[in-house]
């Protein structure tokens, strides 16, 4: 089976910044894809940002200029740089990869930012 582990959320003032991590583990032949998607309450999940296993990336409009995705492919790592955090950033963070065959997805991590 296929683990996801994310760490890094939490509380913030607005403007400041977050670092979240999330590796794989388990019986992982090869990820295609990695990325980040939130959830706020009341809301549907959304897409943050994805990067594929040669580097290429693609990021929401709202959070261009202030969030980087990039991975670690010998770590089956990915991770998420979010900076000038806005109350509108919260949310919980889902991790997601896809591989050959299947999609996963972690159990997510809370990042509120106060205003």
């Amino acid at each position: 089976q296929v683990q996801l582990v994310e760490s890094g959320g939490g509380l913030v003032q607005a403007g400041g910044s977050l670092r979240l991590s999330c590796a794989a583990s388990g019986s992982i032949f090869s990820i295609h894809v990695m990325g980040w998607y939130r959830q706020a309450p009341g809301k549907q999940r959304e897409l943050v940002a994805t990067i594929t296993s040669g580097g290429s990336t693609d990021n929401a409009d709202s959070v261009k200029g202030r969030f980087t995705i990039s991975r670690d492919n010998a770590k089956n790592t990915v991770y998420l740089q979010m900076n000038s955090l806005k109350p509108e950033d919260t949310a919980v963070y889902y991790c997601k990869i896809v591989t050959g065959s299947s999609i996963f997805w972690g159990q997510g991590t809370q990042v509120t930012v106060s205003s």
